[in-house]
């Protein structure tokens, strides 16, 4: 079965958290949508600054989790402040989680995360700025590579994104959790 896997991102966020692990499902074959707040382009942010320009494929009024394998959030620290505020956004997210498909964020990503209302009790790691955001809304935060539980997968920067996509494509390809609901 090819696998359809949604990039949820909106303007300002961190390039290489969305092109490397965009890149590396597509080199396994999976069909990767960057799914945004509006058509168009979307603009990244790179090294302090403003860089690329990505296309939308598709928006959150287009479509739902159910059309989806698997979400990858990536960060920035705009990008998920700005999804955060957004309920169509936060839906969606929830949504992968009740239908039990791997969610993967690096970064500041589980700001938005928070804001859907999905960590709580989950161990989880991130940018160690927001370590106390995720501890006060009840994950339980470590400082590693990458962390895995139940399809649910999340690493803390760039230089984490070699381990990241790995792991990220393993649960892709593992499929449903039936642990990783709501």
């Amino acid at each position: 079965m090819k696998k359809r896997i949604a990039i949820l991102a909106t303007n300002g966020f961190e390039e290489s958290e969305l092109s490397s692990p965009k890149k590396a499902m597509e080199a396994e074959g999976f069909t990767v949508d960057i799914v945004s707040e509006q058509k168009g382009k979307i603009k990244s942010w790179s090294d302090g600054n403003w860089s690329n320009e990505y296309d939308v494929n598709e928006t959150l009024d287009t479509v739902s989790a159910s059309d989806y394998n698997a979400l990858v959030l990536p960060g920035g620290v705009i990008n998920p402040d700005k999804l955060r505020r957004n309920e169509d956004a936060l839906t969606f997210v929830r949504d992968f989680f009740k239908q039990h498909k791997p969610v993967a964020a690096i970064c500041h990503a589980p700001w938005t995360l928070i804001s859907a209302d999905v960590v709580k009790g989950r161990k989880m790691t991130s940018f160690a700025s927001i370590k106390d955001d995720l501890i006060n809304a009840g994950a339980n935060w470590v400082d590693e590579e990458v962390v895995c539980e139940n399809g649910f997968v999340t690493s803390r920067n760039p230089d984490d994104l070699p381990a990241f996509n790995s792991k990220l494509i393993e649960e892709i390809k593992e499929g449903k959790h039936e642990m990783q609901g709501v």
